[in-house]
């Protein structure tokens, strides 16, 4: 069992920056894919950003540039950093771990809502 907790969610301005954070506990955080989503209103949800226990990572095309994953196997827990934000980016953003055995169910956060707005 993991359980993810969120957070650094808020409003910010169109240009501005935040930084999610996502604390995992109950497993061997290290073996894990981490990644984040988000969903929009009215929207499906959608990858953000996935950073592989290797450290491989892979971004939506509208992040790349902007967005950078980071994580940090020691502390269990998982970066989002978000730069030049757009209004677009509007969302409620997930944490989510993946196992790597086959079959796995993964786990997702609570969310955290980012407001992109002036």
């Amino acid at each position: 069992q993991v359980q993810l907790v969120e957070s650094g969610g808020g409003l910010v301005q169109p240009g501005g920056s935040l930084r999610l954070s996502c604390a995992a506990n109950g497993s061997i955080f290290s073996i894990y894919t981490m990644g984040w989503y988000r969903q929009a209103p009215r929207k499906q949800r959608e990858l953000v950003a996935r950073i592989t226990s290797g450290g491989s990572t892979n971004y939506l095309d509208s992040a790349k540039g902007r967005f950078t994953i980071s994580r940090d196997n020691l502390k269990s827990t998982v970066t989002l950093q978000m730069n030049s934000l757009k209004p677009e980016d509007t969302a409620v953003y997930y944490c989510h771990a993946q196992a790597p055995w086959y079959g796995a169910a993964p786990y997702w956060g609570q969310g955290t809502q980012v407001t992109v707005s002036s």
